[in-house]
């Protein structure tokens, strides 16, 4: 009847908060107050047309061996790498879910599970997962963290300030310049004329338009008589070099999202159009796409193949044309001289389309 007093009372479990989830909110949320108004270059209209034309091609995307990368998500996936450099999603028999944030344990720099937060309607929910049960696509990923990704506006980060930071100055210099203001000497009168004078005047700026008499004009060297015009009060921003800072700064993150920046001038025509699409898929989609397909098919049980550049039409249309040509002449002619598939296959092995020759 005595053994309650040699029991111990168990030792206090210890929480702490993880890294997902509202602390992590509110840590990200005090960190942007703390540095500014640096880094959110991805607010800007050239980073979300890159962005756009990201997750357009990959809702276009043509999916071969399962069913559960459906245009939706696969558009959400895009969005995510191009804001994020990184995008995950719960596999589940219905279909996959998006992850909100996450954080995980590596085994040689390999995830083996995950503590992911979902988002939901009433209230996000958080769920542990090991790394066959998720999708984790990254791209860009860093030998001190291979199993995180970074965006490309973090290879970018100087271009996305000063983008941000000229447009912001153009911003205040539209609300706050006294644009179209001007300084206009008129006759002397009593100080009521001129109050009403300045009262008739319409589109003011923040009250920077003054009115003076002829005797502060002549005052100022500014005599209607002298044959001097009237003192115009908006900036000259040509002085700034403002346009071909913008402009540089549009072009380099156009860049870091495989996008060409001639693409978006007021000017590119259809040829450079064409070639601008071409660059972004063979060179930034589908590489991306060929990773995401390598992840599908190591944890969905089945090859899966995604290709981003027949949909967008990414190739020379009358290049292939006239190459289909050649090849069906070619071939009525190997028939014509009775040729063997061996010595067909010889030939088509100089110019790398031969069976078995590892060439692309």
């Amino acid at each position: 009847m005595f053994d309650w007093l040699f029991k111990r009372a168990a030792p206090a479990v210890e929480k702490r908060s993880s890294g997902s989830g509202f602390t992590a909110e509110i840590i990200g949320a005090r960190e942007s107050y703390i540095s500014g108004t640096r880094g959110i270059g991805e607010l800007t209209s050239t980073v979300q047309s890159c962005v756009s034309l990201w997750e357009g091609a990959f809702a276009l995307a043509d999916v071969q061996g399962t069913d559960l990368l459906d245009r939706r998500s696969l558009a959400m996936m895009a969005r995510s790498l191009a804001l994020r450099g990184e995008a995950l999603f719960l596999i589940r028999e219905t279909g996959l879910v998006p992850c909100s944030d996450w954080d995980l344990s590596t085994r040689d720099g390999v995830p083996r599970a995950y503590r992911v937060s979902i988002s939901e309607a009433g209230g996000g929910r958080s769920e542990t997962a090991l790394a066959a049960e998720v999708l984790h696509v990254r791209i860009a990923s860093d030998a001190v963290a291979p199993w995180a990704g970074q965006a490309p506006l973090r290879r970018a980060a100087i271009s996305a300030s000063l983008l941000n930071e000229v447009e912001t100055a153009l911003r205040d210099v539209y609300r706050d310049a006294p644009l179209g203001s001007l300084i206009v000497p008129l006759p002397d009168s009593s100080a009521d004329d001129m109050d009403k004078m300045r009262g008739a005047f319409r589109g003011r700026r923040g009250s920077t338009l003054v009115v003076e008499g002829v005797a502060q004009a002549t005052a100022a060297g500014m005599h209607p008589q002298a044959n001097k015009s009237p003192d115009h009060l908006s900036p000259d921003l040509s002085k700034s070099m403002t346009a071909e800072t913008l402009e540089a700064a549009r072009g380099a993150i156009c860049s870091v999202f495989g996008v060409l920046p001639a693409l978006l001038h007021s000017q590119a025509q259809g040829p450079l159009v064409r070639e601008a699409q071409r660059h972004l898929a063979m060179w930034t989609l589908q590489p991306v796409a060929m990773l995401l397909a390598e992840e599908a098919t190591a944890k969905l049980g089945g090859e899966v193949v995604i290709d981003t550049l027949r949909p967008l039409q990414a190739y020379d249309v009358g290049g292939r044309a006239r190459a289909l040509g050649a090849v069906i002449e070619a071939m009525a002619r190997a028939k014509e001289l009775e040729l063997s598939p061996a010595e067909i296959n010889g030939a088509l092995t100089l110019v790398n389309w031969g069976e078995g020759d590892k060439a692309a």
